[in-house]
């Protein structure tokens, strides 16, 4: 089991880092969502690649489940289970997995997993299906059971602070398949039910405490990359503006 400070470290860079260089990016950032707003047309029939968002953020996490649309537009089951698909098979989930393990073997968190090689190696199946079966579950079964939108909507105006108290609530409120805004069942069911299954493969971490507090990573990993999400625009001409300055 991953423990917490891995996610208090990321909390911690986000509030230190992203926030400054979304405020460097607002000089001259056009105003988001003017442009995409109508053309996501093309995210229900490819979920995989979210207009107006970079398919992967800083090139390692998964970004298919984003959209820029302003009009809300049902998904099918089948392309929910397409996002689910796509982000478990994405190479940034494999990243994610194999540093989620390395951070693990080296708190020795599951100590009848063992060390060297082949104990990273259970490691590494561990995190990854920790991280496969919690996207499964809330992108996927829950939301077609439930009729609810596994989709980030960026929200790209207003204060960064407004913002990103949006991208971290969206973690509780979300969309029904007929737009209406609905407490987010999907997420906190499937992510219950993904810790339920992982006692399955964590021999040593299976009592409540432990339960409780991998259902808390699970929720505090997906609030990071809402969060990520909601930036990743702007972070991504912050660092334009830092490394291709016009030249005079």
């Amino acid at each position: 089991m991953i423990k917490p400070t891995l996610c208090a470290l990321v909390s911690l860079m986000l509030l230190i880092f992203v926030l400054p260089l979304a405020a460097a990016a607002d000089d001259g950032l056009p105003a988001q969502g003017s442009a995409t707003a109508g053309t996501d047309s093309s995210s229900s029939a490819s979920p995989d690649d979210p207009p107006g968002s970079q398919k992967r953020i800083f090139g390692i996490i998964p970004n298919n489940r984003t959209s820029d649309q302003k009009e809300h537009q049902t998904l099918t089951p089948k392309e929910k289970f397409s996002i689910a698909v796509e982000d478990d098979f994405d190479r940034g989930t494999y990243m994610l997995a194999s540093g989620f393990a390395g951070y693990a073997q080296l708190g020795n968190s599951t100590p009848s997993f063992g060390h060297g090689i082949k104990g990273y190696a259970r490691y590494w199946v561990a995190a990854y299906t920790d991280l496969a079966v919690g996207n499964v579950m809330t992108e996927a079964i829950f939301p077609v059971v439930l009729h609810q939108d596994p989709r980030y909507f960026r929200r790209g105006t207003g204060s960064r602070w407004s913002r990103l108290g949006y991208a971290a609530g969206q973690i509780f409120v979300t969309h029904s398949d007929s737009g209406s805004t609905q407490f987010n069942f999907s997420e906190i069911l499937g992510n219950l039910t993904a810790v339920g299954i992982a006692n399955a493969y964590y021999p040593d971490n299976r009592d409540v405490p432990d339960n409780a507090l991998k259902f808390g990573i699970q929720i505090g990993t997906d609030m990071t990359g809402n969060i990520l999400k909601e930036f990743a625009p702007d972070l991504s001409h912050a660092f334009s503006r830092m490394f291709h300055h016009e030249k005079p």
